[in-house]
């Protein structure tokens, strides 16, 4: 459900036993398939909910109070104190880190492309928007890695499209205000189904930044003064990773072998610290 309370900025995050004394705690999802989002009956859905939801049970928390924002609005709704944890699979980036805690990786994922279908541009890599930057443009979601890593890489910033729901990418693309949208390859996958004019491109090439293949790490995220909260969750989390139910949500939703793999590799601290 959609929260009408507001906060200030500088609002104290409750801590784990004040959210136990409540009886609820307020988490946000972006409307992201398959990271989270809510159904059209207010139901959380998505891999970060659903292994949210296991782990909050476990830790005595068993009424949820889902909302449903833009992901720009992720971090700054934590630091306002408009809820006490997002479960919507953020990427556990350094400067991020300066803003908000993170939970060790529940999940890691690549890069991915929509396009028109048959994709008449033959749009195959991000490096296509530098090399043809007077003829395509891209979309992208705001406030998304993705929107950073463009502008790191050199893209000609009036060549980037932003939208604020996936939806509008799609709009986007069929009405020739885009000719791709880069997101998750997961996201991009699902994007498919919105209509049949998209489709993913499946001979996309894998960015590569200074030798190293682009791949992220998604967390819970928290406000930086929760860290009972992180730390309760985080522990339940490792237990929750070595049991079958969490390898079979993360398959149910897509996740591929080398993606559950891959969210081993680095704990907090290190993507923190920009070792990721």
């Amino acid at each position: 459900m959609l929260c009408p309370l507001l906060f200030s900025a500088s609002a104290q995050a409750a801590t784990l036993e004040q959210i136990r004394e409540r009886g609820v705690i307020r988490i946000a999802v972006a409307d992201e398939p398959p990271y989270g989002y809510l159904n059209k009956d207010g139901k959380a859905l998505g891999v970060g909910p659903e292994v949210a939801t296991r782990i909050l049970e476990g830790l005595g928390l068993v009424r949820i109070e889902w909302v449903q924002t833009d992901f720009k609005n992720l971090i700054p709704g934590l630091e306002g104190g408009r809820f006490d944890m997002a479960a919507a699979e953020m990427a556990i980036l350094p400067e991020r880190c300066t803003r908000v805690l993170f939970s060790d990786p529940n999940t890691s994922y690549g890069e991915g492309l929509l396009v028109l279908a048959s994709n008449p541009n033959r749009i195959l890599a991000y490096e296509d928007f530098i090399e043809r930057s007077d003829t395509i443009r891209v979309a992208v979601q705001e406030g998304t890695v993705t929107q950073d890593m463009f502008i790191a890489m050199g893209i000609n910033p009036d060549r980037i499209v932003t939208v604020e729901h996936l939806p509008e990418a799609v709009d986007a693309i069929v009405g020739g205000l885009a000719d791709a949208f880069a997101a998750t390859g997961m996201t991009v996958a699902l994007m498919e189904n919105m209509s049949p004019k998209v489709e993913a491109e499946f001979d996309f090439k894998d960015p590569v930044i200074d030798g190293r293949e682009i791949r992220y790490f998604g967390g819970f995220t928290f406000p930086l003064d929760a860290e009972d909260l992180r730390d309760a969750v985080n522990e339940a989390l490792k237990e929750e990773k070595s049991n079958g139910d969490w390898h079979q949500t993360l398959s149910r939703y897509g996740f591929l072998t080398k993606d559950i793999i891959y969210s081993y590799r680095f704990d907090n601290e290190q993507l923190c610290q920009g070792q990721g």
